[in-house]
């Protein structure tokens, strides 16, 4: 079988392809994610290559190319090449030697068919050389490929036990290429799940990001929660079922998956669960901040809500929290993100100047100032500057 895709033909594809290879003739072969999204037809975002080179051969022949290269996981085998602003992630050929679920100890092969045999699902084993030639070690690759099956390689305990981490993966991708989960690997992940807890919040988190970035995760979420794996990695956890309202409202906006907003579908509106998912999770100070600020107290819902008061709740809380809250309301929300989207927000025509100006000095300008501020949005922002100093005269008084 021959690839045929406008990549393969990309020059700083052949660039990286040629320096590989003249330095053992067919020694490398692009694996993983760009031939199997070739296959069955989705884009290819990033492109991986194996090689049969150790890693400071590799490296060598790249740098006599003029290639940059950045050791990315060098005692692993993988380093990244850099042309033309585009990285490719090339690892050479390896087995593992021992493993303890969350990282292991390799030793490099020439061996396609060992190497292959290490992968995760059999959809990943796939290779492919620089003329498009497919190579499909495990004899049933892309049979998975084209069907959307994601199959654990080999004995799926094992797979699992060898990194933990494949539990997640394993949903992830029957979220984006799978149909219905592969039963015997639903038991392994089940049997294995405990092992989550040896896994870094941060890997965790970026595999649930990419899951929940999905079209439509709703299967992958669903067998998550029954087989306990969702509850596992999330402490506090709602079931899903407002995710498919999200997905509408996505749907009729016509905006992509935010995979945040979908964090907040799964886990109840109150502070507590916000704070624990947070910490399980190491998220970010920036998606801390915006799952506190969604959950807040102050924040009242949105049901009915008039023009006016949606202005003064976007002034005082934000476009973001407020946008959260909305599309998460479970009602038709095109009109209310239009008036959100089209929102913006005001200058306050006084400052702390004219405090001075006006008598007010020391903590007594942050107080007039605030209370200028909520006179000023409880008229619709439609105080004028002479208005609000006028105000400032008649508190004086």
């Amino acid at each position: 079988m021959i690839l045929k895709a406008d990549w393969l033909q990309a020059e700083p594809v052949r660039t990286v392809m040629s320096a590989l290879n003249a330095a053992r003739p067919d020694s490398a072969r692009f694996v993983g994610g760009c031939v199997r999204n070739t296959l069955m037809g989705h884009p290819v975002d990033d492109i991986d290559i194996a090689t049969q080179l150790l890693p400071a051969d590799c490296q060598t022949a790249l740098r006599q190319a003029d290639i940059q290269t950045v050791p990315t996981g060098f005692d692993h085998g993988t380093l990244t090449a850099i042309v033309s602003g585009q990285a490719f992630e090339i690892t050479s050929l390896r087995r593992d030697v021992e493993t303890d679920g969350r990282r292991a100890v390799v030793a490099f092969t020439e061996d396609w068919d060992e190497d292959a045999r290490r992968r995760d699902f059999y959809l990943n084993a796939i290779y492919a050389d620089s003329a498009g030639q497919v190579f499909d070690p495990t004899g049933r690759g892309i049979e998975d490929a084209r069907s959307g099956q994601i199959i654990f390689i080999g004995q799926a305990d094992q797979r699992l036990q060898e990194d933990y981490l494949r539990i997640l993966r394993f949903f992830r991708f029957n979220a984006w290429y799978g149909a219905q989960p592969d039963a015997e690997g639903l038991a392994a992940c089940t049997r294995q799940m405990k092992g989550l807890e040896h896994i870094a919040a941060e890997r965790i988190w970026k595999e649930l990001r990419r899951l929940l970035g999905a079209p439509a995760p709703f299967t992958a979420l669903e067998a998550m929660r029954e087989t306990g794996v969702l509850g596992q990695i999330l402490p506090h956890m709602t079931t899903p079922d407002i995710i498919h309202d999200l997905h509408v409202a996505e749907h009729l906006l016509k905006t992509g998956p935010d995979p945040v907003l979908r964090l907040m579908a799964l886990i109840p509106r109150k502070a507590e669960a916000v704070y624990a998912t947070a910490g399980a999770l190491r998220l970010s100070k920036t998606e801390k901040a915006r799952l506190v600020m969604w959950a807040a107290d102050n924040l009242p819902e949105l049901n009915g809500i008039n023009g006016r008061d949606l202005r003064a709740l976007l002034y005082w809380h934000g476009r973001q929290a407020v946008a959260d809250r909305a599309m998460l309301s479970g009602r038709d929300v095109r009109d209310i993100m239009a008036a959100i989207s089209s929102w913006r927000r005001p200058d306050l025509p006084v400052s702390g100047k004219d405090a001075l100006a006006a008598g007010f000095v020391g903590a007594d300008i942050g107080e007039a100032l605030s209370r200028l501020v909520r006179a000023w949005v409880g008229s619709d922002f439609s105080l004028s500057r002479s208005e609000l100093l006028e105000l400032w005269v008649e508190q004086k008084d």
